[in-house]
Parts: C-alpha cells; structure tokens; sequence
C-alpha cells in the first residue's frame, strides 16, 4: 500500500496531530532570544567601560565568557582566580595581587533555589580575556575602598556583584544598570535583557568560525544537540567542507 494514502490506524483516529509550528509556539507576551551585532556589541563594550565599576564588570564578565546571569551574580571572589607560577596553582585574587598573566572564574555556583548550576556539566573553569580581568580588578579596588570606609565589611570570599548590604543582585537591579548602558550605546534598551549577552557570545563565537563542540563546552551544555536547538538562530552554518568539494568538482566556467 502506498504510504501517503495510508489510512490512520485505529489506535491513531481520534488523536488531533498539531503542525511543528503549533507545538513550538511560544506562549503569549514572550518574544524571540536575539543576539547583538559586532558592532553593536563593540558599541555596548565601549559604553560599558564608561560606566559604573559594578555594571561594566558585569556586562564584560557576560559577554566575553558567556556565562548566564544566573550564574555571574551568584559569582564569589573566592571563585575569581589567577595562575601563580611560581605555585603552579590557580589562586583566588584574594591571595595573590592581580599581576598575573592567566585568570578565570569557577562557574559552580547559581542563584537557583539550591545554589546549583543548571546542570552538572554547567559546571566549569573559564579563562577570562584582558578586558573582563581590568572590569574586575576596577570592582574589586571599588569594594575594597568602600570596605575600608565601612564599619560592618562584607565577609572575605563575598558576591562580587552585590549591593551595600553584601547581598546579592537582583534580576531587576541588573537589568535597570543594564538598560542605562544600552541607552549609552545607542541602541533601543527596552528591546534587550541580560540574558541576551550570553546569546551575543554564542553568535560572536560561531560567526569567528570557534566549532560548536567549543563553544557548547565554553556555554556548559551537555552536548552540542542542546547548544544547536538552544542557539539554532545566533550558530552560523559551520558545514562548508561540502560546498567547497562540489565548488572544486564542478568549476563554473564563465
């Protein structure tokens, strides 16, 4: 029998097969991830780095290491590390001074309810390029000026995005700073969250030619399945061996 004119079986009729579309529909109010530009990106770093000590880190620690947000204000200085050569260790920058040439954070910790990240495998080490370990530094030498001024200092190995109390930030602090950044760099603020800094790093990474398996390591997705259904609209097309073979095999003549 030919399968297009099949009838359904019995155990099919009566069931309602919605269309891909239908099952994928986005519930109502909510609108598509998008991603910034290399311009538009290099704008809202420029504008960052002419803010505030407190939102320039966290905008630069966002979109240079992809972390999410969730795990950046969740983020201690315990957890802010340099590479000690003389120890051969990595350090917490609460040892040793900010000299170094290799730094990174530990992404172990999240605001979730139980502190955890999104998944074990979310769990990770990531070296952070120059312009993240200067927002840092610039942070850290605020906090502790500010320490030394204050009666009550926050504990050693505290949030490294807090407010005065030592708290940590809330998603509507952060998305308020954010906003004031964004108007800064010219672009529509109220069209952007902060999550969306996570995304420009995927689709920056992806469109300098980094392969997805680095990039789902760097982003801690189980897999490089979750990273091309999470990411499937900033990934660009990374299959080129095949076109160029056939381009090769089959020269265009003029």
């Amino acid at each position: 029998m030919d399968r297009r004119t099949a009838q359904p079986s019995t155990a099919d009729r009566g069931v309602v097969r919605l269309p891909p579309a239908s099952a994928s529909r986005r519930p109502s109010g909510t609108r598509p991830s998008t991603n910034l530009t290399l311009t538009q990106a290099e704008a809202v770093v420029t504008a960052a780095e002419q803010a505030d000590v407190r939102i320039r880190a966290y905008i630069l620690l966002s979109l240079l290491t992809g972390a999410r947000t969730e795990e950046v204000r969740a983020l201690t200085w315990s957890h802010v590390v340099a590479f000690d050569q003389k120890r051969g260790a990595w350090l917490s920058v609460e040892e040793v001074r900010w000299d170094h040439e290799e730094f990174a954070v530990y992404v172990w910790r999240s605001v979730r309810k139980k502190g955890d990240t999104k998944t074990v495998k979310s769990r990770r080490t990531l070296k952070l390029p120059a312009r993240a370990v200067k927002a840092l530094r610039l942070l850290r030498e605020k906090q502790d000026e500010v320490r030394a001024d204050a009666v009550n200092s926050p504990i050693v190995g505290g949030l490294v995005f807090r407010i005065k109390t030592g708290t940590a930030l809330t998603a509507t602090n952060v998305r308020r700073d954010f906003r004031k950044v964004l108007k800064s760099a010219s672009l529509i603020d109220r069209e952007w969250t902060p999550r969306e800094l996570r995304h420009s790093f995927v689709s920056l990474l992806s469109d300098s030619g980094v392969p997805i398996e680095d990039i789902s390591r760097l982003v801690g997705h189980a897999n490089t399945v979750v990273t091309e259904t999470v990411y499937r609209f900033q990934l660009r097309p990374v299959l080129l061996e095949g076109a160029k073979a056939m381009d090769a095999i089959f020269r265009e003549h003029a």
